[in-house]
């Protein structure tokens, strides 16, 4: 029997549980298909949300065995409990899954569990996730529109074996069962750096690969290059200009150490030139942090006639509409970057411009951060994409070294950098790099949202003392008048 609704959601994730929850706000029946037991797709059970988890634990455990003396907190021994670790982790991740459900709840939201595909009017199959004899017949549903958000995956490329053993991606690394004695991080972006960062904590020697010449791809290049450093200084040993030529688990020579009886082989060249990249690397574990590709397989867009980017993307227009009348799409399936809060934003707009007439994104607003420590959090152009675009810009920037707060919290490395156009005084781009940078990055945003110069910033009171003055100082910056440098 077929069941009809007025939205069909295809996708749990940031992005599908924000819309089906707009979307019943305003009135509309809606049903959402999602094929993992949990809702919350990604970002919620094996990404965002496990991954910052982690990040705060391994560094209260940190702090606690290294930077607690020069505040006059003496400790003795610290042990580490990682069973304990994970079960705090795995709590954060039930709590917030349950917390969708509630929501689901309120809203009178319908949700199905299995594989949803499109086979045109309107319909979507729902195929039980079991399989055998036993499996029930597929649920048919029918809607007015349907919405595609179905996330992304690891990028995978050739030569790299991952078989969830040695080799691995961050699903694996957010459950390591002992920290691995030699962890080989392949890709320097977000997830590589974070996770990285969580192992090297707790004891494990990081070595990250990466084919560019620098770290973080896409992010301020001045930003990144302090940020290397400064996590090298933690002990992350990079080597950039690198290609992986291949990666694949080995046995153990040493299983005893090993703990599991697999290590992994890498083998590498550098980046622009074939040549070797001298001898293979033997380690315990490999995380494959590359990057993310869109989950757009096996959903039946060949079927309503959408054709894939050669990246794997949907197309759609500023309305998020595909070319198959009544399907629309938003987050990881269409182009731009692959962020939780990207998602929802364009599935609130999407959801709002069929109801009201209007719904729009500024994607020159959308912040992203790094969750290392100290984090890194960007929004905006940066100095090499003004350069390349030949705008005329004005920068400003200030050390935490030089803010009261930071001194106090003894977390001084960094600084905030402010790019303002040169004849209008516009924010066109923030970036920071220090303490708590990811909750300083929403003042900037909402800023550029409302239009702000670096002038306005300056000039607006902000309390001390705080790390937010950074911001203030900073804007100060852009035209030489700042006060404590």
């Amino acid at each position: 029997m077929e069941q009809s609704f007025d939205l069909i959601v295809i996708g749990a994730g940031p992005g599908g549980y924000v819309a089906a929850i707009r979307a019943a706000q305003l009135g509309l029946k809606v049903a959402v298909v999602e094929k993992e037991s949990a809702l919350g797709g990604t970002c919620l059970r094996i990404g965002c949300i496990p991954s910052k988890a982690l990040l705060e634990a391994s560094e209260r455990y940190h702090q606690a065995k290294h930077g607690m003396a020069r505040f006059g907190v003496k400790i003795g021994a610290v042990d580490l409990d990682l069973p304990a670790m994970m079960s705090h982790k795995d709590m954060v991740v039930k709590a917030n899954t349950k917390g969708i459900e509630g929501l689901f709840k309120k809203g009178k939201i319908t949700r199905f569990q299995g594989h949803g595909k499109l086979v045109g009017n309107g319909r979507v199959t729902v195929t039980s996730a079991r399989t055998g004899e036993s499996s029930p017949a597929p649920e048919s549903l029918k809607a007015e529109r349907i919405l595609i958000a179905t996330g992304s995956k690891t990028a995978m490329v050739p030569g790299i074996e991952v078989d969830g053993l040695a080799v691995g991606t961050s699903t694996e690394a957010l459950s390591y069962t002992q920290p691995p004695g030699h962890l080989v991080v392949i890709g320097a972006g977000a997830i590589g750096l974070e996770l990285g960062s969580v192992w090297s904590r707790l004891g494990s020697r990081v070595t990250v690969l990466e084919f560019l010449d620098r770290i973080l791809p896409g992010m301020d290049r001045e930003i990144a290059a302090e940020a290397q450093k400064i996590l090298a200084k933690q002990g992350l040993e990079f080597r950039l200009g690198t290609r992986v030529k291949s990666a694949r688990t080995i046995a153990a020579s040493a299983p005893e150490q090993a703990g599991v009886g697999t290590q992994a082989r890498v083998e590498t060249t550098q980046a622009r030139v074939e040549i070797e990249g001298g001898e293979p690397i033997v380690c315990d574990k490999v995380l494959v942090a590359i990057g993310r590709a869109p989950n757009t397989e096996n959903l039946g867009l060949e079927i309503v006639g959408i054709q894939t980017d050669p990246r794997g993307r949907i197309p759609v227009d500023s309305a998020f509409a595909t070319s198959a009348p009544g399907v629309y799409a938003i987050g990881d399936v269409i182009a731009g970057p692959m962020l939780a809060h990207k998602a929802e934003e364009e599935a609130v707009a999407c959801v709002e411009r069929w109801l009201t007439g209007y719904g729009h994104v500024n994607y020159d607003a959308i912040p992203g951060v790094v969750y290392t420590h100290p984090e890194i959090a960007s929004v905006g152009k940066t100095e090499e994409e003004l350069q390349a675009a030949s705008i005329a810009y004005k920068k400003g920037s200030f050390p935490f070294l030089a803010n009261g707060r930071a001194r106090a919290l003894a977390e001084t490395e960094g600084r905030v950098k402010i790019l303002a156009d040169a004849a209008t005084d516009r924010i066109l781009g923030v970036h920071i790099l220090g303490p708590r940078a990811g909750d300083l990055i929403a003042e900037a945003v909402a800023a550029m949202e409302f239009g702000a110069s670096s002038e306005d910033l300056a000039r607006t009171c902000h309390a001390h003392p705080t790390l937010a003055e950074t911001l203030k100082e900073a804007a100060l910056g852009v035209h030489g008048r700042s006060i404590h440098i």
